[in-house]
């Protein structure tokens, strides 16, 4: 199996610090969150291609909007985490399937088994903390609003809840030196 490697960027566009920059009428915002988004089905591809057994330490953090287009999952998880939700990938999943658009997996939720559909456009945050490596993703236009406060899914995995928040929190600050590849491109409004 190949190896992940690490990514530490950022991605800015220099001419956004002035004024007067006119708006791109190439959408390289849009352009750049799909080949980054891109890179989420093609690690989770290379899991499935090694047997779903993931390597090492490795486990997956994975953020998704609940209610963007195309994803599915159970009426009581989407009551319960109305806007986005956190599930962890690590022991306890199974029929881990990966598409061009999505993946789908199954994973248990207070040991009730579940089936979840989770298009790429959906996720806004990707961290692996065993090797401190994480995505996060720019919400689209439609999502902008600022999230509401949810607990974290607390999958059945072997870790608690709180170490998923804390995780996830540390890895999407770039302050710690962590591996995170922020992409803000200032667009106008």
């Amino acid at each position: 199996m190949k190896r992940l490697t690490r990514a530490a960027s950022t991605v800015t566009n220099p001419g956004a610090m002035t004024e007067d920059t006119p708006d791109s009428l190439i959408p390289y915002d849009e352009i750049v969150q799909e080949a980054l988004r891109a890179v989420v089905g093609r690690v989770l591809g290379e899991i499935v291609q090694g047997g779903s057994e993931l390597p090492g330490t490795h486990h997956f953090y994975i953020t998704f909007k609940t209610h963007a287009q195309g994803v599915s999952i159970p009426a009581h998880l989407k009551e319960r985490f109305p806007d986005e939700m956190t599930i962890v990938l690590q022991n306890k999943f199974w029929e881990l399937e990966v598409r061009e658009d999505g993946f789908s997996v199954g994973l248990t939720f207070n040991q009730i088994p579940a089936k979840l559909e989770i298009p790429y456009a959906a996720i806004t945050a990707f961290v692996d903390p065993a090797v401190d490596f994480g995505l996060q993703f720019q919400a689209s236009p439609s999502d902008e609003m600022p999230p509401e406060e949810h607990d974290d899914a607390e999958n059945d995995a072997s870790l608690g809840a709180s170490e998923t928040s804390e995780t996830v929190d540390a890895a999407s600050s770039n302050e710690d030196g962590s591996n995170v590849v922020t992409v803000d491109f200032g667009r106008k409004k």
